[in-house]
């Protein structure tokens, strides 16, 4: 026969965790364990690499989405300049188009030419130029970074699986995969900002990333790209964050138009883009994948610091 217990009560519920638990009162509620989140799964080495791709991976100087975004405004007579056409590289394009109509020089100038400011009508049909021009641009912007294949085959040597995130829309994406595939790189997961239903600086990309790749916890796994959307990426979804200055938006030149500069033009623009991804938050600061190595050590290092002592 079943016996009917009483109601159980809070203390019966939120019980102790156990001898030498530490435990923390906040009014009537009772914390049981120390260990809070994100600390709650410690990693004691990292498990996964999730790489941005214009200007981190292809593309040296990020220039296929500059130039293309240069050629759908000049086709409405409205020449950006190229710090307005990369103040928010990164982003998902249609959001990175909704952000230059938001520049008050393009804004007013937008306004001259149509009779009125932009609309969310005129984001989309801005969006549908770019889309065939971005396409037709891709090819020829699509080769890999010098170092880049060496460097990926060191860090699949170290164990670590290797993932990307972009904020190019599926299709060129899918045509960038292609390409780089038949240079010999292959990401274990690639994703688009369709693919999770938003982009950067939102964290789904990271977290879908993780999901298919099957690694955790998120302190397991660096984020590497060129812009400070990247970066912003990164931090919003708990992981490392670590910034590449020396091949993408913040030097806005080809591999050749940017070693024909003088050393001290060259060291100029370097300091400009390592300093604009340390103002957006990285963790740290290279200047190409080939000077990664030390960082992912670094990181081990500071990971298994953090372990809790056992007993």
């Amino acid at each position: 026969m079943l016996s009917l217990s009483r109601t159980p009560q809070y203390d019966d519920v939120v019980r102790d965790g156990g001898a030498g638990r530490s435990r923390s009162w906040y009014g009537d509620v009772r914390l049981l364990n120390a260990r809070l989140p994100p600390e709650s799964v410690y990693a004691n080495k990292l498990n996964a690499l999730v790489l941005d791709w214009a200007g981190t991976t292809v593309d040296f100087g990020s220039l296929a989405p500059a130039r293309t975004l240069q050629q759908v405004f000049g086709r409405v007579n409205i020449l950006l300049t190229d710090a307005e056409v990369r103040r928010d590289m990164g982003l998902p394009k249609k959001d990175h188009i909704r952000e230059i109509l938001s520049i008050p020089r393009v804004r007013d100038a937008w306004h001259e030419l149509r009779g009125h400011r932009p609309t969310l009508s005129d984001v989309d049909d801005v969006y549908r130029q770019f889309i065939p021009l971005q396409l037709s641009c891709l090819a020829e912007h699509s080769s890999l970074i010098p170092g880049v294949l060496a460097s990926v085959q060191r860090f699949r040597e170290r164990g670590l699986k290797i993932g990307s995130t972009t904020g190019y829309p599926r299709g060129m994406l899918d045509l960038l995969l292609e390409n780089s595939a038949r240079a010999g790189f292959q990401p274990d997961c690639s994703l688009s900002p369709e693919d999770v239903g938003g982009g950067r600086p939102e964290p789904f990309m990271l977290y879908e990333n993780a999901v298919r790749m099957r690694v955790y916890p998120l302190a397991s796994i660096a984020k590497i790209g060129d812009t400070p959307a990247d970066i912003h990426e990164g931090l919003n979804a708990g992981v490392w964050s670590i910034g590449v200055a020396g091949t993408g938006n913040g030097i806005g030149l080809s591999y050749d138009d940017f070693q024909a500069l003088s050393s001290s033009e060259r060291e100029s623009r370097l300091e400009d883009a390592r300093h604009e991804l340390e103002r957006a938050g990285a963790h740290y600061v290279v200047d190409t994948l080939s000077e990664l190595d030390p960082v992912l050590d670094e990181i081990e290092t500071r990971l298994r610091s953090r372990q809790p002592s056992q007993g």
